[in-house]
């Protein structure tokens, strides 16, 4: 598979979003809508894969906790999408950037004549100068709410399936951490951050540990699993934190941050 050099996924969870209360985080939507124009600006093709819409939709219905009934969580997805991307289309238009939107279920991936067309539709827009941004669509996919193994684990798997689809060169994961740590950072601030990742095996998997923050579903295992499905595919991926979305600047030019788990070179 030839990759598409200068082409870019970007992943951004829920935690990144929003605060520590669990409501939206405007500073936030505000830096890495800057971010990522500024690389669109240096001739990059950008894709942003983004989560958050159940979290920002039960706090912009007023909900104090997290829906657990099926129904509430749809519903609070669909508020929450509306929400999210009147933000980025608000913040993204004041730094000249046009966005569009791509909701995505299983089916459009696994069905090739949806593929496809998926595929297309994702090469018009970038053609265009368009910023296409991702989510699973969990106002109508109650199989990724739902599911605890599920194919896309809170958009860490859709990102890096949709770097595949696109053919990006890079997968850019933000999460609420540095990176992989050979231990927990959380119970071991001695731990320290592994730079770079040529291989990925069961013992990295063992150092995944479980869930991630509190507002997210995603831990780093569904990272660690999106980036064995992308550096097979040669695409470099790289973990690291999105409270420095500014960091993107050092991975365009090379500087070493986060976590680079290397591409494999395809023969």
């Amino acid at each position: 598979m030839s990759l598409v050099q200068n082409r870019i996924v970007v992943k951004v969870g829920t935690s990144s979003l929003t605060n520590d209360i669990g409501n939206t985080n405007l500073r936030s939507f505000d830096k890495l809508a800057l971010v990522l124009s500024d690389v669109a600006n240096m001739g990059y093709q950008v894709i942003l894969v983004s989560s958050g819409a159940i979290a920002v939709g039960t706090s912009k219905m007023g909900l104090k906790t997290k829906p657990e009934s099926m129904r509430m969580k749809q519903a609070a997805a669909a508020v929450g999408q509306c929400q999210n991307m009147f933000l980025y289309d608000k913040f993204f238009s004041e730094y000249g950037h046009t966005i569009a939107q791509i909701l995505l279920n299983a089916s459009d991936i696994e069905q090739e004549e949806k593929k496809e067309n998926l595929t297309n539709t994702f090469e018009a827009l970038l053609e265009n100068g368009i910023i296409p941004i991702v989510n699973e669509n969990d106002s109508v996919s109650y199989t990724e709410i739902e599911s605890k193994d599920r194919l896309f684990g809170d958009n860490d798997m859709l990102s890096a399936v949709v770097a595949v689809l696109v053919r990006a060169e890079k997968l850019v994961i933000f999460s609420d951490i540095d990176g992989l740590y050979e231990a927990d950072p959380r119970f071991n601030p001695q731990a320290k951050l592994i730079r770079r990742i040529d291989q990925i095996d069961e013992s990295l998997y063992e150092l995944a540990g479980g869930a991630g923050s509190r507002r997210g579903t995603g831990g780093m295992k569904t990272k660690l699993q999106a980036a064995e499905l992308a550096t097979r595919q040669g695409i470099d991926v790289t973990i690291c934190n999105g409270k420095r979305p500014e960091a993107l600047h050092d991975i365009v030019h090379g500087v070493p941050t986060g976590t680079l788990f290397a591409g494999k070179k395809i023969l």
